[in-house]
């Protein structure tokens, strides 16, 4: 059998969920082989990601690629169908990277280490499935699958309040996934034929005022996990509480999933309704920008810092999404894959200065320059990419997203001068934290108390260096470089954004919107052949 026929998507994704299953056999209970284990399971597996890009996956295409379907629970017209484009397939890539090095990240967990790598490979399974997932079922059932993992990482490895932080993560998620089932179930049922397809999905006609129900309840669904405000609340206490690797997975893939859903379901399968959300997108991305970066500002817990800082920099992945141009889009992309390895890289080494201290506290956490010098240079690197120095991938992603809004056509002058001027408030205030918590951190007052105890002030070993390098190197290499990022997505975003314009430009000229057939303008998940199938049964 050649390699062409090798199911490798199916592979990739279940890979890791099926060599979790031997770990509890492992008679080690410290964890010592466990632990080689999995990080061996997550390597091969990013080694097969890497292996399929280079060999069998094109690029150039905005094609679903590499597409496998298997009649699954036919009974409720589910099957488990897996495709890649450069939309899912890029994320892909950033989640095999960031679940690897979070696994080696995770050396040091003493408490039950079978079940936490059980737990996180299970998680890195289920992660993949959401990026590949073709049928809307199977996406979903992905998405709930990813939510009791990180509910048990947190609640049984997280810190003092970790039950109230994991508690709280899994009523906001799983309620809000209740509008990704029910806006799922009434697109299936929309229309002559029953269907989860996502491209089929994408083809039917619907309503505008359907879509705008699905339409939002999508919006919630995934600007929960996005997250977007006001439904952001549940990220600061679960990454305060999370422990360190955990704090990476969720910052580096989780938040990903929101924007790539948002995407994926509402631009390419719901882009009448798109036409009128945008905007509010817009506005929504503002007011992250700028109350993430005012609360992050506030924040004395380093972690709950930072975790507003997520919130802050997500809010150009809403903005640029919202443009209805290829550079917004672009941007967008972009931002989501360099927060994520930024992101991870930043809790990976706030775990570093936690292992060394004990504390969180900013305020407790002075004069560490002289004590760790090597854990100050590699906390300056991740925090200049984080405020978006330009060199490294945050300057690109920011840029390319503010030149896609100024450049836009589908809003008034007025109100992106509006939005630029909101934005910069956010985008000056970033620095000013940022700096400010290096400078308390590593040249603040030393804490007396930490003084007198018997604490070993070891500086970043090779473990921490290596983990840091694997995130830090991509960061700076895309600064200079932005091509070796967006020539991933690039082909599919273009599409994406023209298709958005093209519906942007028959809501301005048609009062109603269905007197002409949907089906004449391509919408980008469908591939040609599905789509010309539909247009010949219409004639």
């Amino acid at each position: 059998m050649s390699t062409t026929q090798i199911p490798w998507l199916t592979i990739i994704t279940i890979l890791p969920l099926v060599a979790s299953l031997a770990i509890p056999f492992f008679p080690d209970k410290e964890g010592k082989s466990v632990r080689w284990y999995a990080l061996g399971v997550g390597f091969i597996d990013l080694a097969l990601i890497t292996f399929v890009s280079w060999y069998h996956y094109d690029f150039h295409s905005s094609a679903f690629q590499l597409v496998e379907s298997y009649s699954w629970i036919p009974q409720l017209g589910v099957n488990w169908s897996l495709g890649a484009d450069d939309l899912s397939w890029s994320l892909v890539l950033l989640t095999g990277l960031v679940n690897t090095v979070s696994i080696f990240a995770a050396w040091q967990v003493k408490k039950k280490p079978r079940l936490f790598y059980f737990l996180v490979l299970a998680m890195y399974s289920a992660q993949i499935g959401v990026f590949l997932a073709k049928d809307m079922f199977l996406f979903f059932l992905m998405w709930e699958l990813e939510l009791v993992p990180v509910y048990l990482l947190i609640s049984i490895w997280g810190g003092p309040k970790r039950r109230y932080a994991a508690t709280k993560f899994i009523l906001y998620t799983a309620l809000a996934s209740i509008f990704i089932l029910v806006a799922a179930l009434g697109m299936a049922f929309s229309g002559d034929t029953f269907t989860f397809d996502m491209e089929a999905l994408s083809l039917k006609h619907y309503s505008l005022g359907f879509e705008l129900l699905a339409y939002t309840g999508f919006l919630i669904a995934f600007g929960v996990k996005l997250p977007i405000f006001p439904f952001h609340t549940w990220l600061p206490d679960a990454h305060g509480e999370a422990s360190a690797p955990i704090s990476m997975i969720l910052a580096g893939v989780l938040l990903k999933m929101g924007g790539y859903a948002l995407i994926r379901m509402n631009i390419e399968m719901l882009p009448h309704a798109h036409v009128y959300f945008a905007p509010v997108l817009v506005v929504l991305g503002v007011v992250n920008i700028v109350y993430g970066a005012i609360a992050a500002f506030g924040q004395t817990n380093l972690k709950r810092r930072m975790a507003y800082s997520s919130i802050s920099h997500m809010g150009f992945v809403l903005i640029g999404i919202a443009c209805f141009n290829e550079l917004g889009m672009s941007g967008a992309m972009l931002q989501m894959l360099s927060h994520g390895l930024i992101a991870a890289s930043i809790f990976f080494l706030c775990g570093v200065a936690y292992d060394r201290t004990h504390t969180l506290w900013i305020d407790e956490m002075g004069g560490l320059a002289q004590k760790m010098p090597k854990t100050f240079a590699l906390f300056t690197a991740a925090a200049l990419a984080s405020l978006a120095l330009p060199g490294m991938s945050g300057f690109v992603a920011e840029i390319s997203t503010f030149l896609g809004l100024t450049s836009s056509d589908a809003y008034s002058t007025s109100f992106k001068a509006v939005v630029v001027i909101l934005s910069a408030v956010g985008i000056i205030m970033t620095p000013i934290y940022l700096l400010s918590t290096l400078r308390e951190l590593f040249y603040g007052k030393e804490n007396s108390f930490l003084s007198t105890q018997n604490i070993t002030w070891t500086d970043a070993n090779p473990r921490e260096i290596f983990i840091t390098a694997a995130l830090v190197i991509p960061i700076i290499a895309i600064g200079f470089y932005p091509k070796l990022a967006t020539q991933t997505y690039d082909v599919k975003t273009a599409e994406v954004a023209q298709y958005s314009r093209q519906v942007l430009a028959q809501t301005l000229e048609n009062s109603d919107l269905y007197a002409s057939n949907k089906a004449t303008i391509a919408p980008p998940i469908a591939q040609p052949e599905t789509l010309g199938s539909i247009i010949n049964l219409n004639e």
